[in-house]
């Protein structure tokens, strides 16, 4: 397990309720949030976690009754995984979906939850740029699903993040370890506008670029920040860029827009992928 702690949801305690109202010793669940199984003792005081550490039924029942939030299992106690963030003033709480997580920033999920799970939808964004090799620029870490599955196949994936707020709720969560043990991912924490800035020019063979809804990041949707992705991507590179539902009216908007400004920033060929959410661009 190394530094990091158990990490239960709603979903991972009910099978620990049932085997108590049923009476049995022994129950199973996943104190990762699904990426891995573990056969539990059930006493009468609470269940006994690995190591020998105690839970004891009051914090698992206060996990159950909070089915929007995940929590951190330490010294016995169960705390909700969630940090304000100091640059943003707005609250990122790490909500279970029953596979790979996702984020609530002031109430606005940053993955797609809807007929998709975020791992899902991370990998579709991934296939419109396959082949997925070379140096890979990752303009917003969030989870850091992006640049996970990136570096499967990348030599090196450089991910930047704004808010430090946001890596300490990815610390705690199970599917976002990779993150901090990959060697080939280089995390920088700072303002993407910024950082990409002092980046050398077509030094990156594919670019994802995912960031926050408009609203919240409408800098990252500006032609200037276009161009800036332009000068660091490879000849014949690729791009691809999420702005939303296509089907949705601020999607439709989003993405008309986005298409023209990365015209103008002069990428030659620029295609909707709306299995994606996104826009393809190639140099």
């Amino acid at each position: 397990m190394g530094d990091y702690p158990w990490v239960l949801s709603a979903l991972h305690v009910e099978p620990l309720l049932r085997a108590r109202k049923a009476g049995r010793e022994k129950a199973t669940t996943s104190l990762d949030l699904g990426l891995s199984q573990v056969e539990l003792a059930v006493e009468a005081e609470g269940v006994i976690l690995p190591g020998g550490e105690g839970l004891a039924w009051e914090e698992v029942e206060r996990v159950a009754a909070n089915p929007a939030a995940c929590f951190a299992i330490e010294n016995g106690q169960a705390a909700k995984i969630q940090r304000y963030s100091e640059v943003r003033n707005r609250v990122n709480v790490l909500l279970p979906t029953g596979r790979a997580p996702t984020v609530l920033i002031s109430g606005v999920q940053m993955h797609r939850v809807r007929d998709v799970d975020p791992w899902a939808d991370t990998e579709r964004k991934i296939r419109t740029i396959a082949p997925v090799t070379g140096r890979v620029l990752d303009t917003c870490t969030g989870l850091g699903y992006t640049a996970i599955v990136a570096a499967r196949t990348a030599a090196e994936v450089v991910t930047i993040e704004l808010d430090p707020a946001i890596l300490e709720v990815a610390r705690l969560n199970p599917w976002s370890r990779p993150l901090f043990e990959n060697p080939r991912i280089r995390q920088i924490v700072g303002d993407a506008l910024d950082e990409v800035d002092i980046l050398a020019d077509g030094s990156f063979g594919r670019i994802i670029h995912d960031p926050p809804m408009f609203n919240l990041a409408g800098d990252l949707y500006s032609g200037e920040f276009y161009r800036s992705l332009y000068r660091v991507l490879a000849p014949r590179g690729r791009l691809y860029h999420y702005v939303g539902d296509p089907e949705s009216r601020s999607g439709r908007s989003a993405t008309n827009g986005a298409l023209r400004r990365l015209q103008e920033a002069g990428f030659s060929r620029v295609v909707r992928r709306p299995e994606a959410f996104g826009l393809l661009a190639s140099k």
